[in-house]
Parts: structure tokens; C-alpha cells; sequence
């Protein structure tokens, strides 16, 4: 129960997070906005590290956490710099609402990209997969059969974030969840300032002036949500944890219709029922599918 809890908020936090991401782009260019957010957010672990180091026992975490650490924090930090990327990209074209849903899709490529790892997928994640794809097609595909480049990018950043969730999968049970949220931020923060300098003109004055998104998606949505999600990842149920984490679609579409006066058309919001429904089916019996082949 624990466990989800601390996944219920996260989705909530990460839902609410699109705002912010969205409000962002009207200050700082996308490089320099995931800079500011994802240093922020891991300068912000450093008192909770400081005190946990008090407690743990000093060989524990440098002799057998440090090689893994090491690895999972970067693998993890690239996978998230190619997904907060494309993200932060995408919500300059798209709406709040329709990044929150078409971002939630990973949820059903996460047991997809399963069969790479000979994980067995069962029926009702390809059933969820079709319904899911419908709801797309409703939400983002034209009338000349395109989609637009914001949705476009959204939806590969999608494919990104399940990857984020395998890896995160791998090593959360072999490191500390806090020191590997402290370094994949860092990586993916280093590796999006390296970028911004090269490529933007970010200024001080559009930094403050963006004080408030990059606050609450650097301390909120990047040092809270990120690290309640690698510490319950180790102990909820696949499942549950599956299910409440696409909740994050809907907390972004109410945030982004309340707070952005976001609106969609009849069609729209059929499609982000239709892909809901798919995300919730994928999961049904999720613990069943995910089981590794003989």
C-alpha cells in the first residue's frame, strides 16, 4: 500500500508536471529548460544522501553499490536525456493534454519491448496495444492521415521512456534508488547543458523569470516523483504499479485543461478514452505476462 501511494503521487506530480514543462518553453529553450530541472533535481537529493550515508554502513555502499551505481546511473541518465528531449521538444508543438496520454503508451511498449528479454506477452497486451493505437489515431492522426511533428515526437519520446523503465527495472534492486536518481539526473543534466550551450541562447533573465515551472518540475517532478518511483518500484506489485502510473494521462489532460485552458475536440477525448482502456487492459494479469520464457 505503501508502495502505491508513493506511485499515486508520483503520477499526480508527473501529470501536473506537463504544465509546468509547457509553461516552461514560454521562457527558456528546450535544452536549457531540462538543464535547470534535472540539476535542480539532483542538487535537491544531496541533504536526503547526506543523511542516509550517516546510516549506512560506509564499505555497503562504496565497496559492492558503486561499480553498479555507476553503470545504471549513466545508462539511466542517457535513456532519460533522449526522453526528456524529445518531450520537452514536443509540448512546444503539442498541448498539455495530449502529450500526457500519448507519453502514457509506454505502459504497453514496456511489456512489448519485454520480448526482447524473453518475457512472454499474453493476449490482453496486444488487445490493450490495438486499443491503445485506436485512441492515437483518434487523438493525433489528421485527416490527411499525418500527425503533427509535436504529437510525432511525443510519441517516440513514448518508446524512450520504456526504455527508462527497463533499465531503471534492472539495477533498482542491485543500488541505492537515491543515489541512482542523484546520478542518472546529473548525466542526463550535464549531457542537456553540454547541448544548450552549443545550440541555444539561453539568458539569466529568462531564467528567473522561469523560476516557478523550473522549480516544480526540478524539486517536485524530477526530485520527488523520480525518486518515490525507483524506491516503490522495489516492492509493488507490477501490476498495481502498471495501472496507477498511467493515471499520470489523466492528471496531465485535467491540469492542462484547468490550469492552460487546453481544450480538445469530441474526437480527442474518445481517443484518450480508447488508448485509457488499452493502458488498464495491457495490465490485467501483467504479473502472468512478464514472467521470462523457458
Amino acid at each position: 500500500m505503501k508502495s502505491n501511494l508513493m506511485l499515486l503521487v508520483a503520477a499526480a506530480i508527473w501529470g501536473f508536471g506537463f504544465v509546468a514543462q509547457r509553461l516552461g518553453m514560454n521562457f527558456l529553450e528546450p535544452f536549457a529548460f531540462n538543464t535547470m530541472r534535472f540539476l535542480l533535481g539532483s542538487i535537491s537529493l544531496l541533504p536526503l544522501l547526506c543523511f542516509l550515508s550517516r546510516k549506512a554502513p560506509v564499505e555497503v555502499v562504496h565497496k559492492s553499490n558503486k561499480p553498479p551505481l555507476l553503470k545504471g546511473g549513466v545508462l539511466c541518465g542517457l535513456v532519460l536525456f533522449v526522453a526528456a528531449t524529445l518531450q520537452q521538444y514536443g509540448l512546444f508543438y503539442t498541448t498539455a493534454a495530449k502529450a500526457g496520454f500519448i507519453t502514457g503508451l509506454y505502459l504497453i511498449l514496456v511489456p512489448m519491448l519485454g520480448i526482447l528479454l524473453r518475457h512472454k506477452t499474453g493476449l490482453t497486451i496486444w488487445l490493450g496495444a490495438a486499443l491503445a493505437l485506436a485512441g492515437l489515431y483518434l487523438l493525433s492522426v489528421n485527416d490527411n492521415f499525418t500527425m503533427s511533428f509535436g504529437d510525432s515526437l511525443i510519441f517516440i519520446g513514448s518508446l524512450f521512456w520504456a526504455f527508462h523503465i527497463l533499465v531503471i527495472d534492472r539495477f533498482s534492486g542491485r543500488v541505492d534508488p537515491i543515489q541512482l536518481s542523484a546520478v542518472q539526473f546529473l548525466i542526463c543534466g550535464l549531457l542537456s547543458l553540454g547541448v544548450s550551450l552549443v545550440i541555444e541562447t539561453p539568458t539569466l533573465n529568462n531564467i528567473v523569470a522561469c523560476w516557478k515551472p523550473i522549480l516544480f518540475a526540478g524539486i517536485v517532478s524530477v526530485g520527488i516523483a523520480y525518486t518515490l518511483q525507483v524506491i516503490a518500484q522495489k516492492n509493488a506489485n507490477p501490476s498495481h504499479a502498471a495501472i496507477i502510473m498511467s493515471l499520470e494521462a489523466v492528471f496531465a489532460a485535467i491540469g492542462g485543461v484547468w490550469l492552460l485552458d487546453e481544450t480538445l475536440s469530441t474526437r480527442a477525448w474518445f481517443g484518450c478514452g480508447l488508448m485509457m482502456a488499452g493502458m488498464l487492459l495491457s495490465q490485467v494479469k501483467f504479473k502472468n505476462n512478464m514472467h521470462p520464457a523457458k
